[in-house]
């Protein structure tokens, strides 16, 4: 019994309830008005072909879409009803200007407080890239920065404990996924003392993303200690498309002159202190230099936003000794993808590196769930030549997911792409490298909510070291995969295929 209750006042389950309540409330009401079958019948017609013409007219992707206008056209009513609520992109217009202020607030900052770098070896196709990122993905190209790669999450958990502890000014810090264990409790110990020492520490969670980890109104609990926090889309259990944007940002900024990003969160298995799809392999980078700073400024912007208050740049900048700054080798520059404009930043660094590469393009990721045009750009370097290869998990954290990702294997293997399957457990790290000069590690699945849904971020490179070590890292995490063969690839029964098939339709909407 106290097991019973304990699970009814989960809030995720209480908010599950009230939204299912909900629904069940609005379509009460629609066959109610199926009385007056004639009306109601015209006034639907109306509406869904309203719906349908501007969802084509749309700039939304064409698989999006799709994945519409079929539970539209083959559930009459419910299709409709579903998509004004879940469907529609969240952020208002007013927010959305909202943002665009602050972004070319801090782009002003950064141009203001570290000089701009540029690419002088001559190499267009750098430049191009560097470009494009600096247009749109909100930071500008650094040098004065070394990296330092970590292929494991508890090697990168130690590192980062280590700097946390060395924390003067101030401790950014910003995750989609929270939960309260080994991991997070002595990260949250050292904020606590770091502010009771004074130094500024700001903590940004996804509410969506905690909705199963963390009990609500945990932020208060937070400011109590001392921890200036804030949440993003906070939850709230009424009909809404709130579902379709999430904050799935990795960051953490030490001072402004160390910065992580990558793939893990704040929970035990990232670290491997508990298991639960065998192995988790992840990653994350730490960046110590001027890139750092270019993470404070997207953390600001982010932390202005959800706050609604315009920070005062100038008293993070970080001061450096004589000779402090480290010696450049190549060039960093971190970037976000946002959902409130039409650029897909993430997608866009991922084609411009496929299209680019002449010898090889190695990526890992924990979902292959992709769209016509990521999959023709895949197939067509594999054709061309290039070394294609991809690892994803043997064992899946979401098996719906996962059917999607085995149903894209044949196509990309037929074409010369070589498909592995991280054998020990589940492979969480998002990781590129191309032809030795080019990389990103950041927070991007290729997958549709984070190509087109979510809040996302990295860090592009252009000959550096971290070049080197996220290609030595594939290499060694491919000895520990199965490479997938065309006969296994289609070698799969016909429910199994069925069930494929149908998920295929729907996967933008997974």
């Amino acid at each position: 019994m106290e097991k019973l209750l304990k699970v009814i006042s989960n809030r995720a389950v209480i908010i599950v309830l009230l939204i299912l309540l909900q629904l069940g409330v609005l379509f009460a009401i629609v066959f109610r008005f199926q009385n007056y079958f004639v009306y109601f019948y015209t006034f639907y017609l109306l509406i869904s072909s309203s719906v349908v013409i501007k969802i084509i007219n749309s700039r939304s992707n064409p698989a999006y879409k799709i994945a519409w206008i079929i539970p539209i056209m083959l559930i009459p009513i419910f299709g409709t009803v579903i998509y004004l609520v879940f469907g529609r992109v969240r952020f208002s217009k007013k927010e959305k200007t909202k943002m665009e202020v602050i972004q070319e607030r801090e782009q002003l900052a950064n141009e203001r407080t570290v000089p701009k770098a540029k690419i002088t070896d001559g190499n267009q196709n750098a430049i191009i890239q560097s470009n494009y990122l600096s247009k749109y993905g909100e930071s500008s190209l650094f040098t004065h920065t070394t990296s330092e790669y970590y292929p494991l999450g508890e090697q990168a958990f130690e590192a980062m404990i280590e700097d946390l502890k060395k924390a003067e000014k101030y401790i950014f810090m910003e995750f989609f996924i929270v939960n309260e264990g080994e991991m997070w409790q002595t990260i949250l110990d050292i904020m606590i003392k770091k502010a009771r020492e004074g130094v500024d520490v700001r903590f940004i969670y996804d509410d969506f993303g905690c909705l199963f980890t963390l009990p609500h109104g945990y932020d208060k609990k937070l400011r109590k200690e001392g921890i200036k926090c804030c949440v993003f889309n906070p939850f709230i259990p009424v009909l809404s498309p709130i579902f379709n944007n999430r904050n799935h940002r990795k960051i953490t900024v030490i001072d402004g002159k160390i910065a992580y990003t990558g793939g893990i969160n704040l929970a035990d298995e990232y670290i491997n202190a508990i298991e639960r799809f065998g192995h988790w392999k992840d990653n994350s980078i730490k960046l110590v230099g001027e890139a750092a700073w270019g993470f404070s400024l997207l953390f600001l912007s982010m932390w202005d936003f959800v706050n609604s208050t315009e920070s005062r740049v100038e008293e993070f900048i970080p001061t450096y000794e004589a000779n402090e700054l480290p010696e450049t080798k190549g060039y960093y520059q971190p970037y976000v993808d946002s959902p409130f404009d039409r650029e897909t930043v993430g997608m866009n660094v991922y084609l411009n590196l496929i299209n680019r590469a002449t010898d090889y393009v190695y990526f890992t990721t924990p979902y292959l769930v992709i769209d016509n045009l990521l999959m023709e750009a895949l197939c067509n370097a594999a054709k061309g030549g290039v070394d294609v290869r991809i690892i994803t998990p043997h064992i899946p954290d979401k098996w719906y997911v996962h059917a999607v990702t085995k149903s894209n294997y044949a196509q990309l293997i037929e074409a010369g792409v070589k498909i592995y399957e991280y054998t020990p457990g589940f492979i969480h790290s998002k990781t590129c490298v191309v032809d030795g000069e080019y990389a990103t590690v950041g927070t991007v699945n290729l997958d549709y909510r984070s190509l087109f849904l979510h809040f996302e971020c990295g860090v592009w490179m252009y000959k550096t070291n971290g070049v080197d070590d996220v290609l030595q890292d594939h290499l060694e995490t491919e000895k520990l995969s199965q490479l997938i063969t065309l006969e296994e690839a289609k070698n799969v029964s016909f429910p199994k295929k069925v069930v494929q098939a149908c998920l295929s339709v729907f996967a933008p909407l997974l």
